[in-house]
């Protein structure tokens, strides 16, 4: 630990802390400091003005980047007959009923994102206690309920990542890898952006957008100016 914080610190010694980066500024300085030994995720936060106890406030949704997140998602699709062999088509990792419920019950997690079609959700909702805490339960807000499976499941694979604000009015979004060309990183960057200052709700009031940083896996965070993007 002692030599991680030492790293840390001398990464952050790099970043001017009171300084707003342009996007661009910023993506090239979390390469240059980061130290991780493996090729690290790039996340962006945002600290947004609203109040997620109101459900006018609420933000949530699903966007395909357009360059991925140099992760490989596993897929579990809640399907059956003709759906679960078109979600077998498309490539996703795991199909069926109940003898996947069962294993969910069990403990078993090996997978990144659940996707049902709206039959299925009377059995998938009973999942509820185990999935929701994980961030692991189908909504139809991103997509992951739907009788479109292969686009479900072609979409997830494609790079399509989910958004949500926390009781804080905070969203954590991962846009790729360090190994990533600074372009793709900073075109996945401008897609989120995009879809994150759309979604403002119309009820909140003041600044909204009240910070906005960029950071790898154990890096430091570098403060962004949204106005450059």
């Amino acid at each position: 630990m002692a030599n991680k914080s030492k790293k840390f610190r001398a990464a952050l010694e790099k970043v001017e802390r009171t300084n707003a980066y342009s996007a661009e500024e910023a993506l090239a300085l979390v390469k240059e400091i980061d130290y991780a030994n493996f090729d690290a995720s790039i996340e962006v936060a945002y600290r947004l003005g609203i109040d997620t106890r109101k459900n006018d406030q609420q933000i949530r949704g699903a966007v395909v980047l357009p360059h991925g997140t140099g992760k490989t998602q596993r897929v579990l699709v809640f399907a059956k007959g003709d759906k679960a062999k078109e979600a077998e088509a498309a490539g996703a990792d795991y199909v069926g009923e109940n003898e996947l419920a069962e294993k969910i019950q069990g403990g078993w997690f090996d997978f990144d994102v659940v996707v049902a079609t709206p039959d299925m959700m009377g059995q998938v909702g009973r999942l509820g206690r185990v999935l929701g805490p994980k961030g692991l339960m189908p909504n139809p807000k991103t997509g992951t309920v739907t009788m479109d499976v292969t686009r479900a499941v072609e979409e997830i694979k494609a790079g399509k990542v989910t958004y949500r604000a926390d009781k804080q009015g905070n969203i954590h979004v991962p846009i790729g890898k360090v190994s990533f060309d600074d372009q793709k990183l900073l075109e996945n960057f401008q897609v989120i952006h995009d879809v994150v200052v759309r979604a403002k709700p119309s009820a909140a009031k003041g600044q909204y957008i009240k910070n906005l940083s960029v950071a790898s896996t154990f890096g430091p965070g570098v403060k962004v100016d949204p106005s450059s993007l």
